[in-house]
């Protein structure tokens, strides 16, 4: 159960506090109930006091760091009531138990989903490497030697014991993540995940041996734990990733205090779309590392998109870098069409302007992440904040074509616009996006 202010306050050893029972003692345990200052920033608590009041005080999900990648810290269940702290991880799945062929075609392929989105880059941040009891350690650290060579984080699939630490000597000098404690070998691979100081995984038949297994390694001084819903069926795993969630964040309860790994791969048995949709669902509720079968292309644009925007703090807009984006082989002489920088709006427009296929300066100035028509209304659009991003762009300087295309729903701006810049030919273009092509198509002619 965490404390409140007051609570703090009351078991703060007044003895060693001289401010005790003052405004400034009492703020300062305020502060720490809210979570904006630390305990151990109080010179007059003692050793002991820091150490009772530590669990207590300790947020409902434990953060974990894994390279340069966070986990976990999670306070609230859904986006709207504040706003999720780490995103899930994407990680592809490869298998001892798949022939060398197939091995080095899954490696291969995982680096080519790699690319820049809204400022954040997209791509496959881990590889899930199964181990099968059919196959022996050395080929199981084969494996981990052929992996590693990605330089991606690796998530050791294994509850062998002697084949963990096979791997665990294979992956040396990359950042790794053992999945492989249960009921039978917790204390061993706490050993082993202890002394190589990483992350160990806990998995179980049910929810309530996953429980039990976590307090004995908890027990036991091992609290870097991340925690997998289970392979079985679709249902259990759901069921268990949002029972392990609430029970740490509603209940209080710090055994399950600790990220989710979910392997789709092994709960859709082949089924590509239904993958795909656990993915999306995971993704949601409430998966640290989702493991998958294969990432392309195909599968990366709507899941990663789907991530962004779920990971992305609802109070604050997503923005697009202010600047010109030539489209459709645009260069000098090409005409520019002018938005904002809200990324829905980019999406929306540029994507209708690359169907048109008339080559085009796609203009983007900073207005706040605003839309359109929200920004003009904000000031944040206006003939004087597109001068000035012209003059910040050197826009006159890098393009020779002396026509700016703007939308159609800021249309009132023209004249403002001519006057800021004369040697501009101002043109309103569409109201909607849709009318674009067709709008493109007949200005060229």
């Amino acid at each position: 159960m965490a404390l409140k202010g007051l609570d703090i306050f009351k078991l703060t050893p007044k003895t060693n506090c001289k401010d005790c029972g003052n405004p400034t003692c009492m703020a300062f345990a305020m502060k720490v109930a809210q979570g904006a200052i630390g305990l151990d920033k109080c010179p007059h608590m003692s050793a002991e006091a820091l150490a009772a009041l530590s669990d207590a005080t300790a947020p409902p999900m434990k953060s974990l760091q894994v390279g340069d990648h966070k986990l976990g810290g999670e306070t609230v269940l859904s986006r709207h009531e504040k706003t999720f702290v780490s995103k899930s991880l994407y990680a592809v799945h490869v298998c001892d138990c798949m022939d060398a062929a197939a091995q080095d075609a899954a490696i291969a392929a995982i680096p080519a989903v790699d690319y820049e989105r809204i400022s954040e880059r997209m791509y496959v941040e881990m590889v899930y490497v199964g181990h099968s009891h059919e196959k022996s350690a050395e080929d199981y650290a084969a494996l981990v030697g052929k992996v590693k060579g990605l330089g991606r984080t690796l998530v050791l699939g294994c509850t062998d014991v002697e084949a963990a630490k096979a791997a665990l000597a294979a992956a040396a000098g990359c950042d790794v993540i053992l999945n492989g404690a249960n009921e039978d070998n917790y204390a061993e691979m706490s050993a082993l995940a202890t002394e190589a100081k990483i992350i160990l995984g806990v998995r179980a038949a049910s929810i309530d041996a996953l429980h039990a297994t976590v307090e004995k390694l908890e027990a036991a001084g091992n609290k870097n734990l991340i925690l997998d819903v289970g392979t079985e069926n679709v249902k259990d795993a759901y069921a268990a990733a949002i029972q392990i969630r609430r029970a740490a964040l509603k209940d209080g309860d710090r055994s399950f205090g600790y990220p989710s790994i979910v392997n789709v791969a092994a709960l859709a048995k082949g089924d590509r779309h239904l993958e795909d949709a656990l993915v999306a669902l995971f993704t949601c509720k409430y998966g640290s590392i989702i493991v998958t079968s294969s990432m392309d292309y195909a599968r990366a644009l709507p899941l990663y998109g789907l991530r962004q925007n779920i990971f992305t703090d609802p109070q604050k807009p997503m923005k697009v870098t202010p600047g010109i984006y030539p489209l459709n082989g645009a260069d000098e002489n090409a005409v520019c069409c002018l938005t904002v920088d809200f990324a829905l709006t980019y999406f929306v427009v540029s994507g209708e302007l690359e169907r048109c296929g008339v080559p085009v300066n796609f203009l983007i100035t900073d207005a706040g992440g605003l839309s359109v028509l929200t920004a003009w209304a904000a000031g944040k659009l206006s003939a004087s904040s597109i001068a000035k991003f012209f003059e910040e762009q050197d826009i006159a300087g890098k393009i020779k074509n002396r026509t700016l295309i703007i939308p159609g729903k800021v249309a009132v701006l023209k004249g403002e616009i001519e006057a800021k810049l004369p040697d501009w030919n101002i043109v309103v273009g569409t109201n909607e996006a849709i009318q674009i092509v067709n709008f493109m198509k007949q200005y060229k002619q």
